[in-house]
């Protein structure tokens, strides 16, 4: 994993967890030093994201990042390519969910930002481990998507858009 993707992979950890994250706890999960942890984390501070160090570990206090919702319909088929236009763009897809008539709001958070990570969870899918929500709702679904600037989510929307990913009716 190169530098810069273990420090978005960092970042998305903290935005996605309620609670303070260690450095030992990083450290092991990305198989670097505790003081690698250390660097990158001055380094996104330097960035303007506002982590907070504590006896705990790391906390998210607030990001320059956007975000968006999107409401998406497509195929199972063309899941792959849904994701690998929204990573190749630089989004990272936070979570999925969708709004069940009788359940309600039903959510999994992906934090999917890498063509790698779009692989992994389609051969979760296709080895039969789970299936995709979606597909509760004839695939009809929403994306929480981040970037680092709303331009970047525009190029996302449009893209999606042209492909005829975006649902109507929004």
């Amino acid at each position: 994993m190169k530098v810069h993707e273990r420090r978005k992979a960092i970042v998305n950890l903290l935005l996605s967890s309620n609670e303070a994250i260690s450095g030992s706890t990083l450290s092991e999960k990305f198989g670097v030093s505790r003081q690698i942890i250390v660097q990158d984390i001055t380094v996104l501070k330097g960035s303007g994201y506002e982590i907070l160090s504590t006896h705990n570990g790391y906390i998210m206090q607030q990001t320059p990042l956007k975000e968006r919702v999107f409401k998406l319909h497509h195929t199972t088929e063309e899941t792959e390519d849904e994701l690998n236009l929204i990573v190749d763009l630089g989004g990272t897809v936070v979570d999925v969910f969708v709004w069940h008539k009788v359940y309600g709001k039903m959510s999994a958070q992906l934090n999917i930002f890498s063509r790698l990570h779009v692989k992994q969870f389609i051969e979760g899918v296709r080895t039969g481990k789970s299936t995709e929500l979606m597909n509760i709702t004839g695939g009809y679904h929403y994306h929480t998507i981040r970037g680092e600037s709303d331009e970047i989510l525009n190029n996302i929307s449009e893209a999606l858009e042209k492909r005829g990913y975006i649902a109507s009716g929004i």
